[in-house]
């Protein structure tokens, strides 16, 4: 059998002769060419000062936002800085620690700017930073370089806070410090109360206002201290000293013999030194008073030894050794971190003094 052939249709197509060329592109002459890049350049130089603009709004905003909730730290002249619309919560006297601050700044500076509100005209009221605007002070005053020490490191804010606000961030600082005395923290709960610009006139409540951050029972010494305050009044000199155990059992004795505190402010107003006025209530609170150790015969194969103990303030107790040829002091501090020269010196005056 033949198998047919299958057969497909292919249509040619006709030649018409050559495709025609594609029309060439009219060229530019050069100054139409000059114009075109000219303008290309002035828009994108349009879209970038545009751009540029846009930013430096963004950052100048953010910047007056940040500077009203004084976070910006400028350098403030001194003499522009008052201290007298908050009282403060640190008694102002010989500060036995200005010196080692003074130090630190001389070494490495400031680390933490003082805090300040501003009062308008260049003028700035104090809110945080007594201590560091006291060693620059004294800085200045000892070397006479304005240039270093005529300006401090501080962060403004702006008027607007309640005072309320202002004595809350002040305590804040202090709270943390260790060497604030009960004392302090109720006189200054007393003249809060006192302030014609805060509504509370009631210096125990004034201390759930204040003392927020503390806790339940260092706010209750504090209450028991403004009861001390206002039973010696100004008749005690240095208050700072008063260890809170011996405060405590100063309030409770007051309390129930009513006419005892007219008795101690008789006392005290005879006196001047702080040791004459720690013996005098030391005494009236029924402690004894420069209490001699006893003398006791050392044990065959023992060694004498004498130890004591003393408060150092809101809780804080210092614990003595002394033995022949050896004498310790343990107390929470890390003795290490003070200036050698300044170490030897108090030794040196502790040796004397024993001599």
């Amino acid at each position: 059998m033949v198998k047919k052939r299958r057969t497909f249709d292919i249509e040619i197509p006709e030649d018409d002769g050559p495709s025609p060329a594609p029309e060439p592109e009219r060229r530019r002459g050069p100054m139409a060419s000059a114009i075109r890049e000219t303008a290309e350049s002035a828009r994108a130089r349009q879209d970038l000062e545009t751009q540029i603009r846009a930013e430096n709004d963004a950052l100048a905003f953010e910047l007056v936002e940040l500077r009203d909730k004084g976070l910006v730290v400028e350098l403030v002249p001194l003499d522009a800085i008052h201290v007298q619309k908050l009282t403060r919560d640190r008694a102002i006297g010989v500060d036995p620690e200005l010196d080692e601050l003074k130090e630190s700044i001389r070494a490495v500076g400031l680390s933490n700017p003082i805090r300040l509100e501003a009062a308008g005209e260049g003028a700035f009221e104090l809110v945080q930073g007594f201590r560091r605007l006291s060693a620059y002070r004294a800085l200045l005053a000892e070397t006479g370089d304005a240039e270093t020490y005529g300006r401090i490191p501080a962060a403004v804010m702006h008027p607007g806070e309640t005072m309320d606000g202002l004595y809350r961030r002040m305590v804040d600082e202090n709270l943390v410090r260790k060497d604030i005395s009960f004392a302090e923290m109720a006189q200054l709960a007393i003249a809060y109360a006192g302030d014609p610009q805060v509504a509370e006139t009631d210096p125990d409540r004034a201390v759930a206002d204040l003392f927020k951050s503390a806790g339940y029972q260092k706010r209750s010494y504090i209450r028991g201290f403004i009861k001390l305050m206002v039973a010696l009044g100004n008749d005690v000199s240095h208050p700072t000293g008063i260890p809170r155990a011996l405060g405590t059992t100063l309030v409770k004795k007051i309390e129930a013999a009513p006419g005892l505190a007219a008795t101690i402010r008789g006392e005290l107003a005879r006196v001047t030194t702080a040791e004459e006025e720690l013996a005098i209530l030391r005494r009236h609170a029924g402690e004894a008073v420069d209490r001699p150790e006893k003398l006791r015969a050392p044990r065959p194969g023992s060694k004498a030894k004498t130890s004591f103990q003393f408060d150092r303030g809101e809780g804080v107790r210092a614990k003595c050794t002394a033995s022949a040829g050896r004498l310790e002091v343990r107390l929470d501090r890390d003795f290490s971190s003070i200036d050698p020269r300044k170490l030897e010196r108090a030794v040196r005056e502790m040796l004397d003094k024993l001599d």
